[in-house]
């Protein structure tokens, strides 16, 4: 079975290519998991992040926004503490603001997965790339979200990050020709 070259270096990454990366999600809760999931991947790999998924969904009370919005500075030490995830002051810090964002978003549009499918008109990107370096790493819809969720008061949310965001949640599809997963 021909999968994209990214996915056969690690069980984790294979497991997550196969059934995850560039399906569809409109479950709020699962895409504030990504945003966050995302955000803590900054400057780290993906394999790194998947390798504490599910210490993330402990630590972070499996990603329940109105929880983690109401986090004090003591349950922020508690995480600085917590080595199931990654213990970066800035990433927790913003994994709340995120959290309160998040909740005034799904107020203001109903759903968060309303407000965020609207930068590809509720219909996902397909791109036929021959090879992994013919993916982009940010897009014009990606500068695009990253400047509105920037303006509506998210943090870690650059291009690259929203970008990567997009292809976790399937808003495109970046599978590879080929790939058994190719649209």
């Amino acid at each position: 079975m021909t999968r994209c070259d990214w996915s056969t270096t690690h069980p984790l990454l294979q497991e997550y290519h196969d059934t995850e990366w560039g399906v569809q999600l409109h479950d709020d809760q699962k895409l504030f998991e990504f945003l966050i999931l995302e955000g803590a991947q900054a400057g780290l790999s993906w394999l790194t992040i998947l390798k504490r998924r599910e210490g993330y969904r402990q630590a972070f009370d499996h990603f329940n926004a109105e929880k983690i919005a109401s986090y004090t500075l003591k349950k922020v030490e508690v995480l600085m503490q917590d080595d199931r995830i990654i213990r970066n002051r800035l990433k927790i810090n913003s994994a709340i603001q995120n959290a309160q964002v998040f909740l005034a978003i799904k107020e203001k549009y109903g759903t968060f997965d309303q407000y965020i499918w609207q930068f590809v008109d509720g219909k996902p990107i397909i791109h036929q790339c021959q090879t992994m370096a013919d993916v982009p790493v940010k897009t014009h819809v990606s500068d695009l979200m990253s400047k509105d969720l920037k303006k509506q008061g998210f943090s870690f949310v650059g291009s690259t990050i929203c970008y990567a965001f997009m292809q976790a949640v399937g808003m495109v599809n970046d599978h590879l020709k080929g790939c058994f997963r190719s649209p």
